[in-house]
């Protein structure tokens, strides 16, 4: 594993704080206090064809595992980070560069709009290592819509994917709440998902805590299997990311993709 130096570390810091002071934030997942993002154009913005690149990974079935993921084998010394996809790039093009200097692989769910404004992130996450996923297409309590505006989400989001990389991305993560409504799940796989990922760890960084009590939250409930729930767009996350790692990697528990967790 590749260690982050103290000079790294204070430049993803300073960066990040920078960015704080730019505005350069983005709502969490929470149904409690969260403003839902404006509607978006259902036509995608022209992005880099995927035709001269393989196909992303697509969704596949884990037969052991349920409808609706929380967390993986807790007889093995792994955990999956994952990331609600959205946000300011540079936030989450310093995110990713910190996971790939400690040797972590992260999963993203990215929203469809955010895919829409930033289609290079798509690439981006992929050619790094890490799992990329579908979280709606708008970022609106899903679980609360009409079964035809739940599915267009859903679909809209895993359009822009396949766009972007030749596969509706590896998992959906529910948008606005940790967990999908029974028709929402139905509606997931008959999009081409077998399971919803959902997690048993909530940072709570979407809160705007600082840094230490994103770590603090994390490694108090974190164990061998866990799934935990972060966000882009949070300097905070950026800022907590390397102690997270280090402590992780002290205890002997190693970040990988949800992909991974589960195989």
């Amino acid at each position: 594993m590749v260690w982050v130096t103290t000079t790294d570390r204070r430049g993803v810091l300073r960066a990040g704080a920078g960015l704080v002071a730019g505005g350069a934030l983005t709502t969490g997942c929470s149904s409690t206090g969260a403003a839902q993002h404006s509607a978006a154009s259902d036509a995608a913005p022209d992005a880099p064809s995927s035709a001269s690149r393989a196909a992303a990974p697509a969704p596949r079935a884990f037969p052991r595992q349920p409808a609706q993921i929380t967390h993986g084998p807790r007889d093995k010394p792994r955990v999956a980070l994952t990331f609600h996809g959205q946000g300011d790039p540079a936030l989450a093009r310093a995110l990713l560069t910190v996971a790939e200097k400690h040797g972590a692989r992260l999963t993203v769910l990215a929203v469809g709009t955010w895919l829409d404004e930033h289609p290079e992130m798509a690439r981006r996450i992929l050619d790094g290592g890490h799992d990329l996923g579908n979280h709606t297409q708008r970022h609106l309590a899903v679980n609360a819509l009409s079964e035809t505006d739940a599915r267009a989400e859903i679909t809209g989001c895993a359009d822009r994917l396949t766009r972007l990389t030749g596969s509706i991305g590896t998992w959906f993560r529910p948008s606005r709440a940790p967990t999908a409504s029974p028709l929402v799940r139905r509606l997931a796989r008959a999009a081409g998902y077998p399971h919803v990922l959902s997690y048993d760890v909530d940072s709570l960084d979407y809160t705007r805590p600082g840094a230490t009590a994103v770590t603090r939250k994390v490694m108090a409930e974190v164990r061998d299997g866990s799934v935990v729930s972060l966000h882009f767009g949070y300097a905070d996350t950026v800022a907590a990311l390397p102690d997270v790692l280090d402590e992780l990697d002290r205890r002997g528990l190693h970040a990988v993709t949800t992909t991974e967790l589960l195989s």
